[in-house]
């Protein structure tokens, strides 16, 4: 499957414009890279909003769900760099996502992202998940690489000792992230299967968004440096 691994962390969140050059270099020059050397994490990557709220998103992938609860995870958060403990202050209306890789469908990734947040119930999780099968087929369509399914695992999710997040209503969200060459080709396939009459069985969604893609890293690129 296109994702590597079972386990997925999602971050999401806002920044003030006066912090977000040093946001971004506290990104980029230590934190992917502290990251992913996790026993487990297998790789991350760096999103910016297109036309979502918040504006910064990253994603990383995990062996499996129990690295992302496991003592090596574990200490990291429990010991953040100075530069981490700073940044980490300063983060607005974050999202921390724990969640399983249900569903993984296509070949490789996109430059460009869309992210679905759906919010099943215990009735009708299951049949959700039957007609999600079905709808997170890329098919043939142009400019769309691969869809997947996050099913959050609301136990791991949300705030840490060091981490802000929000306060996590929807703890047991799923959201449905497909990637694309595109941002036209991603929102087209958000409006036609998500937003739009033909969306049903789904209501519509808690919300949807569009990210371009800022890099990405992976544990073999820290093994070749």
């Amino acid at each position: 499957m296109p994702l590597a691994g079972k386990g997925m962390l999602l971050t999401s969140m806002n920044i003030d414009a006066a912090d977000e050059i040093d946001f971004n270099r506290w990104y980029d020059r230590e934190h992917l890279e502290e990251r992913v050397a996790i026993d487990g994490f297998l790789e991350a990557r760096r999103y910016v909003a297109h036309a979502a709220n918040p504006k910064y998103l990253c994603l990383y992938s995990t062996a499996r769900l129990d690295v992302l609860d496991s003592p090596a995870y574990k200490a990291r958060l429990a010991n953040p760099t100075d530069w981490s403990r700073q940044t980490m202050a300063r983060f607005k209306d974050m999202l921390r996502v724990v969640a399983r890789i249900t569903i993984s469908k296509g070949t490789g990734r996109g430059a460009a992202l869309g992210v679905v947040r759906l919010r099943p119930t215990p009735d009708n999780a299951a049949s959700w998940r039957d007609a999600l099968q079905d709808r997170l087929t890329p098919d043939e369509r142009d400019g769309i690489i691969s869809m997947h399914l996050l099913e959050s695992e609301p136990e791991l999710s949300g705030a840490t000792a060091e981490i802000p997040a929000a306060r996590n209503e929807g703890a047991r969200d799923w959201f449905v992230l497909i990637d694309g060459t595109h941002v036209g080709a991603v929102s087209a396939v958000i409006a036609e299967r998500f937003t739009g009459p033909a969306a049903a069985p789904f209501p519509l969604p808690i919300s949807v968004g569009t990210y371009c893609l800022m890099w990405d890293l992976a544990k073999s690129d820290i093994a070749r440096s």
